[in-house]
């Protein structure tokens, strides 16, 4: 029930939905005034999350800042993946292709390669039928790892966690039961990393940070991209829209 009511007001709540129901209102709607008010307020919406400078802006504040390699002194025990987006994938095809958000394992690739993490445990739940043929996000991820040179004792699956509450809870049974007192690294997408580390310390697991998958940019943005409306940046505005409804959610169910 938690999980269609959440996708419910996710969807509702999101800019681009509410504009489209402004225009359907407006369609509908007999009163010239009420009509032209719903345009107006479909149309800035529209304009504001296809701006780059804006949603730019607001990846920026949101985020969590880079870590760089050389700066992790000390070596983890376990670093912590949490899946989506990081395998396109297929069930035909006879290898992975990597996703928009493969970052995150690429990160924890490296970080295992300079000793910096000891063991990689990769979390979340794909369809039953792609994990019982062995090709879950989660899986193929495990078999990239495999085929770049990380040890298979090296890699641990969590296979049934379907959101982010559910990746903390999972994973959190596993880390006590088998890397009980150890140190842990959370690597995840930098605009998810909130949440995420809010639903760990709320099933009691402490761990520190590596952000991954960054979407905010310090490069300058130019006159055009700041006045000329993009398409391809409301996706990545629904992306970060969705992210803040999440986590709100997420806190009034005290789930992080």
């Amino acid at each position: 029930m938690f999980y269609f009511l959440s996708k419910t007001i996710d969807f509702l709540l999101m800019p681009f939905s509410i504009s489209l129901i402004l225009i359907l209102y407006a369609l509908f709607t007999k009163k010239a005034k009420r009509k032209k008010i719903a345009l107006i307020f479909s149309f800035s919406i529209l304009y504001l999350i296809s701006n780059s400078f804006i949603i730019n802006k607001a990846f920026q504040w949101w985020e969590y800042k880079p870590v760089n390699i050389s700066e992790v002194k000390k070596t983890y025990d376990v670093g912590i993946v949490l899946t989506g987006g990081m395998i396109s994938l297929s069930q035909t095809a006879d290898h992975p292709g990597l996703g928009i958000q493969a970052d995150r394992f690429l990160q924890a690739y490296l970080l295992y390669k300079k000793g910096k993490i000891r063991k990689i445990l990769i979390t979340g739940a794909s369809q039953k039928i792609l994990t019982d043929a062995g090709k879950g996000e989660a899986q193929q991820a495990a078999a990239l790892l495999m085929q770049w040179g990380v040890k298979p004792g090296d890699i641990v699956l969590e296979l049934k966690a379907k959101n982010t509450r559910e990746n903390a809870l999972f994973t959190s049974k596993i880390l006590n039961t088998k890397f009980p007192g150890e140190s842990y690294l959370l690597i995840t997408s930098s605009f998810h990393m909130r949440r995420a580390t809010g639903c760990f310390k709320k099933v009691g697991i402490s761990a520190d940070v590596f952000p991954a998958d960054f979407y905010g940019s310090d490069e300058g943005t130019s006159f055009k991209e700041t006045v000329i409306p993009d398409p391809k940046i409301v996706g990545f505005s629904q992306l970060l829209f969705r992210e803040w409804v999440g986590i709100i959610i997420y806190k009034i169910m005290g789930y992080c």
